[in-house]
């Protein structure tokens, strides 16, 4: 009985974790609904996509209150030694999990035409979007000005945009290499500031490193989980029969 014990004491301290991480997300998307002026106001030329923030809250509250009550479900589960409840956690979290494998595979599948589909959104967002729209300019000018780089491919990309038309020819600075507040089609030329495209996927696969890390990690105590939980499924099944 005293691995029995164990298990049980492990399986209510590790829904716990989840009920306070729940907890925590629901106080973080609640906070974000509430307070949504300020965040709105610090977000500048994003601050028009009110929808989409408090899309973004709702969902924190609502993976929030998911987590809360599985953790809830596995600490009654475990400490009324409930056989229900039990394999209620577990079905729950195979499901979770066999989500989550579907999504690593869509991922990977995605991440092989990930580049046709930033070529694809890039572009056309300069010649059409930039300087016109400011969330696009807004993103392009960060891009640009942190990695140091010049559209998708080069100064190319601006050529015939709108954004060339709309200033007499000119292309934005970050395309010639010397700081200047205006940039000609012969100064980004022999500048040779490269595109960003490259740089953007190495950010890119540095994160999806790093996310990977973390859905492994997570792949991880949910194995551990399963293997509690129906560790004390059948243990419980023993000591009925």
């Amino acid at each position: 009985m005293g691995c029995f014990t164990f298990f049980k004491m492990m399986m209510v301290l590790f829904n716990l974790l989840i009920c306070v991480s729940g907890a925590i997300l629901m106080a973080v998307g609640i906070w974000v609904t509430v307070d949504a002026g300020s965040f709105l106001r610090v977000l500048g030329p994003f601050s028009h996509q009110q929808t989409h923030f408090m899309n973004v809250s709702i969902l924190c509250i609502s993976i929030g209150a998911v987590l809360v009550l599985l953790g809830l479900l596995g600490c009654i589960g475990a400490h009324k030694e409930s056989k229900c409840l039990l394999l209620m956690f577990f079905s729950i979290i195979v499901l979770i999990f066999i989500a989550e494998l579907a999504a690593a595979v869509v991922a990977l599948a995605f991440s092989s035409i990930a580049e046709g589909i930033l070529r694809a959104w890039a572009t056309p967002a300069i010649q059409q979007d930039y300087g016109r729209d400011p969330v696009v300019t807004e993103i392009w000018n960060i891009t640009m000005t942190e990695l140091r780089c010049c559209g998708v491919t080069n100064y190319t990309d601006f050529m015939g945009s709108k954004f060339e038309q709309q200033n007499g020819g000119m292309f934005p600075p970050s395309c010639c290499s010397t700081n200047v507040t205006s940039c000609s089609r012969n100064q980004a030329e022999t500048s040779g500031v490269q595109g960003c495209f490259n740089s953007i996927l190495e950010t890119l696969r540095k994160n999806s490193n790093i996310v990977g890390a973390i859905a492994a990690g997570i792949g991880i105590l949910e194995i551990a989980a399963m293997g509690v939980s129906m560790y004390l499924y059948c243990h419980l099944a023993d000591r009925v029969s």
